[in-house]
């Protein structure tokens, strides 16, 4: 019943929502004397942060409609090119000329972990003007009707391999966050195959491989609770009118909160200095408020299955560094991966996936050769910073660029050691 009181409360402060919108239109009102006093604008500063703060948020848009490659500013035509009933793929072609040579090809595996693919706006900006950018655009579980089945971590590893041969050879995969330990493990289970499709490269990016390293709060409330509590307190059923009526999902506005509650204070004091910009009419800080928390608030439900899976197999037993982590029942090996080459990135300052949690992959992947493995930590930069920001764009990106280049398929099979040798460090 939770999620329905959840929306009927959106439904309820529809006339409010209105109202404001009313009285912020009269008193912004150039027309209006008022508007261009404290007392106007702090009435059209208090309604829009009303509107703002009892929104519910839609799915927000890329808005990446160019990009420059080789000095010059080219178009970009955003085009599905692999799609299932829970994820799509996108890919950002570049208007380049024809006898140009190609460049990488890249996926970013975004989270499903709540926000939209959008999130990853930075990463998939600072990566265009070297590379041919893929992204995976996971759908919101309370659109996609029942009839369209489950969908669990087991089911996420296959789309990832599916993703692979879509694309085909000499791809390189970056997974940010919590899509590093389901890529790894597709990757895995690639190379113990033989799979030709197996990427070149394989970036993790801040995320929870091994949380018994450093484990931060996230970590230590999912294994103090255990499954059983967050099959009891956190799983509902998606509300009609949507067409998901009935799935059973981990809803987005949840987790969310729990994101909120970790540094509420500093959400506050955002708010209250978004006020302050209006009523003073400081507009670029405005927008910047205005264009973080359009894409922080907009939210997406999770099938249940797939969250419970994913906390118990990564948070509660940590079965992936264990060698417990099972793929349709068959064990998952990362000491199989030999021929990809391996870059992990942490943020110094990270509260979601502790320092070491990331690199601990390097550790795991026991038979990647010394040349085809790096590891960097990111100073001054949190959760967000590993793969957006300032920093990531002049630090992080050249990086992954730089990597991404010198293991391609071509480079790298001179590198590659017999399966079993362990490689140094």
């Amino acid at each position: 019943m939770f999620y329905q009181l959840y929306e009927l409360n959106h439904a309820a402060l529809q006339p409010y929502r209105a109202l404001a919108d009313a009285t912020k239109l009269f008193y912004d009102n150039p027309l209006n004397p008022l508007s261009q006093t404290v007392i106007g604008r702090s009435i059209t500063a208090g309604c829009e942060l009303f509107e703002r703060t009892t929104r519910a948020y839609g799915k927000p848009v890329f808005n990446l409609p160019t990009t420059v490659v080789d000095g010059e500013e080219v178009e970009i035509r955003e085009k599905t090119v692999w799609s299932k009933p829970f994820c799509n793929v996108i890919h950002f072609k570049r208007a380049l000329p024809s006898k140009r040579a190609a460049d990488p090809k890249i996926l970013v595996v975004a989270p499903m972990s709540g926000h939209y693919a959008t999130l990853l706006r930075g990463t998939v900006e600072a990566l265009l003007p070297h590379a041919e950018v893929y992204i995976t655009d996971w759908v919101d579980a309370r659109t996609v009707p029942l009839t369209a089945g489950r969908f669990d971590l087991d089911d996420y590893i296959d789309y990832v391999i599916q993703m692979f041969h879509a694309l085909g050879e000499d791809t390189h995969v970056v997974a940010v966050c919590q899509p590093s330990v389901p890529v790894l493990a597709a990757v895995a289970i690639m190379e113990a195959n033989g799979d030709r499709f197996a990427p070149s490269t394989m970036t993790l990016m801040g995320g929870p491989i091994d949380t018994r390293k450093n484990p931060t709060a996230v970590n230590i409330l999912a294994e103090e609770k255990g499954i059983n509590w967050f099959r009891d307190n956190v799983i509902m059923s998606v509300p009609w009118p949507h067409a998901g009526f009935m799935r059973d999902v981990y809803p987005g506005f949840l987790q969310l909160s729990g994101f909120m509650s970790m540094n509420l204070d500093r959400h506050i004091t955002a708010h209250k200095e978004f006020f302050m910009h209006l009523v003073k009419e400081d507009g670029d800080s405005a927008d910047k408020h205005r264009e973080f928390y359009d894409e922080y608030l907009a939210v997406m439900d999770l099938t249940a299955e797939f969250y419970l899976q994913t906390v118990d197999t990564v948070f509660v037993r940590q079965s992936l560094p264990k060698g417990e982590m099972t793929h349709r029942g068959k064990l998952v090996d990362p000491s199989s991966i030999r021929t990809v080459a391996l870059l992990t990135v942490e943020g110094e300052n990270d509260d979601i996936s502790g320092v070491g949690q990331t690199k601990a992959a390097q550790t795991l992947c026991v038979n990647i050769p010394d040349a085809m493995r790096m590891h960097h930590l990111q100073a001054k930069v949190g959760h967000y910073g590993v793969f957006n920001g300032s920093r990531f764009r002049a630090e992080i990106a050249p990086r992954i660029v730089q990597f991404v280049n010198d293991h391609a398929q071509a480079n790298r099979k001179s590198n590659v050691t017999p399966i079993g040798k362990r490689a140094r460090g």
